[in-house]
């Protein structure tokens, strides 16, 4: 399908679970620029400063809006741009059809926003921004805690900073989220938390210090519930299974991802070579296709890897007579970090595969294709 341009590196992509709008689709951006902070852009620079006065790194972003239109000759349009510090996560919150979807989006500047898509030309308001941390530390990733659970109100949300620590969020009225809770959970980037769907009393972090933490939301957060150490590169992403209860897709910088058994959290059930770091797991958002994978391989495209998961509840096999997992399709057409992926959550017709979003950094390119 057709590539389009998103002018700045792209970096994370998410369909919108709503059942009046499974043709929308957002795509984060994140741009390094050196920006100057002595002076403005009338006065002569000073050339006695030191570079560190001179100019400063400022991270900028766009959050893009995207509508599918399979009957034109281009697939999809893009609706709306909104201009935010640089984006690092986005997610939609699952909540019941009443009520108008809620976007929430993780920024450079220790802040979260929250959008509201309305409208017949629909287009997201930001109704709220709530800061998690001070202005220099970066949001890395975010989840809500209602993927399985929807409701007329927001869910909780876990968000990891790269400060190394953890805000957990709750739903405050209808339409907001206030911190409840922050803690030091990792010694370098935690580049990930995610919910255990089946228990919301649970999250998972995973960060650059090769661990892998479960926290209980009601204790005390100096000890968290188990940690795994045995990585052997940084952890990168983490999704409990929708369809599945106890099992994590987990994938880390060593090319590799791994399932777990959320009751048997340090030995993984069986492990896949993705041929590059994992940035991003997606399970299928269909029970009937709760094999299938989405993996966004950084420096190897994206791919769908699907898992024979009877295999995994079979004590007779080995990994190494029967892997139980196989790659049944990747996309390569982008050139750069493949960062950004997720499947649609519209019903495919019956000879199609599903429609698919993904993203690339450096190339700044956008495609769909199906999978």
């Amino acid at each position: 399908m057709t590539a389009f341009d998103t002018l700045w590196p792209a970096d994370s992509v998410e369909f919108c679970p709503h059942p009046s709008f499974h043709d929308i689709f957002v795509c984060g951006t994140y741009m390094l620029e050196q920006s100057e902070t002595s002076r403005t852009d009338q006065e002569p620079e000073d050339e006695t400063a030191q570079p560190s006065e001179r100019t400063k790194q400022k991270r900028r972003g766009e959050c893009m809006l995207f509508k599918v239109d399979a009957e034109n000759e281009r697939p999809f349009s893009l609706l709306q741009k909104t201009s935010l510090p640089a984006i690092l996560d986005m997610k939609w919150c699952h909540t019941s059809p009443s009520v108008d979807p809620t976007l929430v989006i993780a920024d450079s500047e220790g802040g979260i926003t929250l959008h509201t898509l309305r409208g017949d030309k629909p287009s997201l308001v930001q109704t709220s921004s709530i800061a998690c941390a001070s202005r220099h530390v970066l949001c890395l990733s975010l989840d809500w805690s209602s993927r399985r659970s929807a409701s007329s109100s927001l869910g909780s949300l876990i968000v990891s900073l790269s400060d190394g620590s953890l805000a957990l969020l709750h739903p405050e009225n209808t339409t907001g989220l206030i911190v409840a809770e922050s803690w030091h959970a990792h010694d370098h980037e935690p580049w990930i938390a995610a919910w255990n769907y089946w228990d919301t009393n649970v999250v998972y972090s995973g960060g650059d210090d090769l661990k892998m933490k479960a926290w209980d939301t009601r204790q005390d957060f100096s000890r968290p519930l188990f940690v795994n150490k045995r990585f052997d590169a940084g952890i990168t992403t983490i999704q409990s299974h929708p369809h599945i209860e106890h099992l994590l897709a987990v994938g880390s910088y060593d090319n590799t991802v791994r399932l777990f058994d959320a009751r048997k959290p340090l030995v993984p059930l069986t492990q896949a070579d993705v041929g590059g770091g994992a940035w991003r797991v997606k399970w299928h958002p269909s029970p009937e296709r709760k094999n299938d994978l989405l993996v966004a391989c950084m420096h190897d495209g994206f791919k769908i890897v699907r898992f024979n998961l009877s295999d995994l509840n079979d004590t007779s096999s080995t990994s190494q007579e029967q892997p139980g997992w196989e790659v049944v399709k990747r996309f390569d057409e982008h050139e750069s970090l493949a960062y950004g992926v997720d499947w649609s959550f519209a019903e495919a017709s019956k000879d199609e595969d599903t429609l698919i979003a993904s993203c690339s950094f450096y190339d700044h390119t956008l495609h769909l294709w199906r999978g």
